[in-house]
């Protein structure tokens, strides 16, 4: 999942979660890293969805809606496929992870920190588990913008 909103919905309310700020390197090659900021949001009203943003220094944000599952498998192992892969790097001096964002004109890799992720996604699980992140979204709601013709319900 990436930039465009789901038509699923949820109740939403501010989370008990913190953002978490993290400083990444974005590969332009083989041997140039570019610092990038970035800040991941939590929503308990959309558990499995995480909000990442890329902190431009100048103009705008990118944001980009990520699985949460996805983040956390990718953590130890490879996960997703298409517009959003991760992965963790290989054994060495600093625990960390690549991520792969994909579009139709430019693919991006980061590397993140895994320790600070780890911790940040923990705190998310505890406050929702993975198996109760789907227990308030609006089934009927999405199923009614699905048979209208993809126009989202109204509030």
């Amino acid at each position: 999942m990436h930039r465009d909103q789901s038509p699923l919905s949820a109740r939403s309310a501010p989370g008990p979660v913190p953002p978490l700020h993290l400083e990444l390197d974005q590969m332009q090659d083989e041997f140039t890293r570019v610092p990038v900021r970035a800040k991941f949001r939590f929503d308990p009203g959309m558990p499995a969805v995480i909000t990442f943003e890329l902190l431009a220094a100048r103009g705008p944000s990118l944001i980009w809606h990520l699985g949460r599952g996805l983040l956390h498998r990718g953590l130890t192992a490879m996960s997703g496929a298409g517009d959003v892969r991760m992965w963790p790097t290989l054994p060495g001096e600093r625990s960390s992870s690549w991520l792969m964002l994909a579009s139709h004109e430019v693919e991006a890799l980061f590397e993140l920190p895994t320790e600070s992720l780890a911790t940040w996604l923990d705190a998310t699980y505890r406050v929702v588990p993975s198996d109760a992140e789907m227990a308030d979204l609006n089934w009927d709601g999405f199923l009614t913008s699905l048979l209208d013709g993809g126009r989202p319900p109204s509030a």
